[in-house]
């Protein structure tokens, strides 16, 4: 189930909430467990990929395309 992440505009508290794709396509009421309010932004952040190559495990948070300066 996707995790999606928002900022309340009130207050700045961030929160998580999973919900499937098909919730989210109905429109979610998201409010901010801190001041209650409704004014909530959807914040899109980084992701990690996890690929495997010889047998081994390799954790990055760039693809194989990311250009320069990705991942320092």
């Amino acid at each position: 189930m996707p995790v999606y992440e928002y900022v309340c505009i009130e207050c700045k508290e961030r929160t998580e909430v999973r919900a499937t794709f098909a919730e989210k396509e109905k429109g979610l009421k998201v409010v901010c467990p801190k001041c209650g309010s409704k004014k909530m932004a959807q914040v899109f952040g980084t992701f990690m990929t996890i690929r495997s190559s010889n047998g081994g495990s390799n954790l990055s948070g760039c693809g194989p395309l990311s250009g320069p300066g990705c991942c320092g």
